[in-house]
């Protein structure tokens, strides 16, 4: 198996847990079967029989690639976003060669010929993404399919860590996240004072706001975090036009943009008189945060840089 200390170490240090692999290359003694054991994993397309610790993964989601990465399994292939060839640039914060990983087409339409060419012996994905080509995934090789995506992050970690045979070292990594997110809300004193907005900039003027029912969304809940009215919502997002920017007020707001830059309308609506206008801004208290940490990631090595940008944020509002 792939599997580097550095990259669990990385996310340990992120989410308060310790490195579970002995030394880069090897597999790791804590939390993986036999090579020889065979186990039923149950998922969102049926059951899957995985033999032993998978050393070639397939991950067809970012979700998916941050949860492998967390566990300290270096994917042997992975498809790319669609507004970009490159991997979240974060991953290389987890000790990972992006080079390392093959591209296998988009999370749109996956390569399944290049992912056949790569011989894995587990694919990994989520039936929001790719329920019509799970009999084409699973005739390359096993494939374990999460039923959703964004807030069930930290079931889609559970299993992918069953899939991998890491169960307990991702459980050890949700342990240390939840210990962790309590810590960084105790430094807003009462989080739950404290309405948060999350705004998204997309493809020319698309404006969204992200709700509770959101990977970001289920962060900020751990935190302890309020949310303004509009995104106390189980949806994911809320969409909103560039003139209705006003109803993205809160306490703290946070900004991110996707895509390439010059891509959005960010910079247009952040510098208008309706974004000025809000309080946050107004009172120094509206941020800028990285898209592929906020909203790519969608895993816990993502859930630890939101906290650690929180606890930032923190540090400045304090000073």
């Amino acid at each position: 198996m792939r599997t580097t200390c550095g990259t669990l170490a990385v996310a340990s240090a992120l989410l308060l847990t310790g490195c579970g692999a002995a030394d880069g290359g090897t597999t790791a003694s804590t939390g993986t079967s036999a090579a020889d054991e065979v186990r039923t994993v149950e998922h969102a397309a049926g059951s899957t029989e995985i033999t032993g610790s998978p050393e070639r993964v397939v991950v067809l989601d970012t979700g998916e690639l941050d949860a492998v990465l967390a566990l300290g399994v270096t994917p042997v292939g992975a498809v790319r976003t669609g507004v970009s060839d490159e991997l979240p640039a974060y991953i290389e914060d987890a000790g990972v060669d992006p080079a390392e990983i093959a591209n296998v087409g988009t999370i749109a339409e996956p390569a399944l010929e290049q992912i056949a060419a790569l011989e894995p012996d587990l694919i990994l994905s989520n039936a929001v993404r790719h329920a019509e080509i799970y009999d084409e995934l699973s005739a390359i090789a096993p494939t374990v399919y999460a039923e959703a995506i964004g807030e069930t992050w930290e079931d889609n970690l559970r299993l992918a860590g069953e899939a991998l045979g890491r169960s307990s070292e991702a459980e050890e990594l949700l342990a240390g996240y939840q210990e962790r997110a309590a810590e960084v809300g105790a430094r807003y004193g009462d989080p739950a004072a404290t309405e948060v907005s999350v705004v998204r900039f997309l493809d020319g003027s698309a404006v969204r706001l992200y709700g509770e029912g959101s990977f970001i969304g289920d962060v900020l809940a751990d935190v302890g975090f309020a949310r303004p009215e509009l995104q106390r919502t189980a949806e994911t997002f809320v969409e909103v036009s560039p003139e209705q920017i006003g109803r993205a007020d809160g306490d703290l707001v946070f900004s991110a943009s996707y895509g390439e830059e010059g891509a959005t309308a960010a910079g247009e609506i952040t510098a208008g008189g309706l974004w000025q206008g809000l309080s946050a801004v107004q009172q120094g208290r509206a941020f800028e945060v990285s898209d592929d940490r906020w909203f790519l990631a969608i895993g816990p090595l993502g859930a630890g840089l939101v906290l650690d940008d929180l606890e930032r944020f923190a540090q400045q509002l304090e000073s």
